[in-house]
């Protein structure tokens, strides 16, 4: 297209920025899916959908921002890209009274809450696609573009595969300390449950827990903070289970966002990570491992 020089500048730059922003965004995302699954969930998504969600994110923002980087797919980037902010907009908008101040981090070089300028910003972004879509030429090469999408997808199933690794098999700590006492990990099943005494989030998780039947499972709580009232907090819940000092060892070999959070040990070795508490999880998933009745 025979466009003035500014307009030129004007492509050139909202697409190398977008680009780079969704590259990123979807990267991280396919890096560590487990961790944004976490996120997903406390942005609303159900529970069933956000692992596919992720990875669908994850590869949509990728395409996104490659074919962005390129002239002859940059009016298809533009599009995907703008597509992709509306149905951030929208879905942000309709569950702005719940999510309201909270941390927003679905870009790595953004760093914002959930309010008015959430949408300021985004509407920016969305202008800048909608000029790269209306100013640069018609895209072709389908065939190419799909080989993009399909190494794309070739990256985030590698992904998936080694953080699903990376999930299982960690050997725990021969013992921790437990009510001020010597606790062994190394044989049977336990449960540790990683919890903020305060968080009621948590507190739900806990009572629900509580009306679990395990098989032959020990559960042990590890506040992550105030330890002073883990007792009372396993009093209040009916979870009833020891609690343990050690929060910062057993996060630091058992990484996580935000309690509530949850790892199966069995026979000294890692057997799950339970990283998402609600109605349905994490039961179905120890109902699966034959942890409970």
């Amino acid at each position: 297209m025979d466009l003035p020089a500014w307009k030129s500048v004007v492509v050139i730059v909202s697409a190398c920025f977008l680009g780079l922003l969704f590259i990123v965004s979807g990267g991280w995302k396919l890096a560590d899916p487990y961790m944004w699954s976490v996120f997903l969930h406390q942005f609303k998504v159900p529970s069933e959908l956000v692992m596919p969600g992720t990875i669908a994110l994850g590869i949509s923002e990728m395409l996104a921002g490659a074919l962005l980087f390129v002239p002859r797919f940059r009016r298809w980037g533009a599009i995907l890209t703008t597509g992709l902010l509306l149905v951030f907009m929208v879905y942000i908008g309709i569950h702005y009274d719940e999510l309201r101040g909270k941390e927003c981090s679905c870009f790595p070089m953004v760093k914002r809450t959930v309010g008015p300028a959430f949408f300021i910003v985004d509407g920016l972004w969305v202008m800048m696609a909608v000029a790269v879509a209306a100013w640069s030429r018609v895209s072709s090469g389908l065939k190419t573009a799909a080989m993009i999408l399909g190494a794309i997808g070739v990256f985030a199933g590698v992904s998936y595969g080694v953080a699903s690794m990376q999930q299982t098999g960690t050997k725990a700590p021969d013992s921790i300390t437990v009510e001020g006492q010597p606790y062994a990990l190394g044989s049977g099943r336990h449960l540790i449950y990683f919890y903020d005494p305060e968080c009621m989030h948590c507190d739900e998780a806990a009572r629900r827990m509580a009306t679990w039947k395990f098989r032959d499972v020990k559960v042990v709580g590890v506040p992550t903070r105030m330890p002073q009232f883990g007792a009372d907090f396993m009093k209040s819940t009916k979870l009833n289970a020891p609690n343990s000092p050690d929060a910062q060892p057993l996060k630091a070999l058992f990484p996580f966002v935000d309690p509530p959070f949850g790892v199966a040990i069995e026979h000294g070795r890692q057997k799950a990570a339970m990283p998402i508490f609600d109605k349905e999880q994490p039961e179905k998933q120890l109902r699966a491992l034959g942890w409970l009745e």
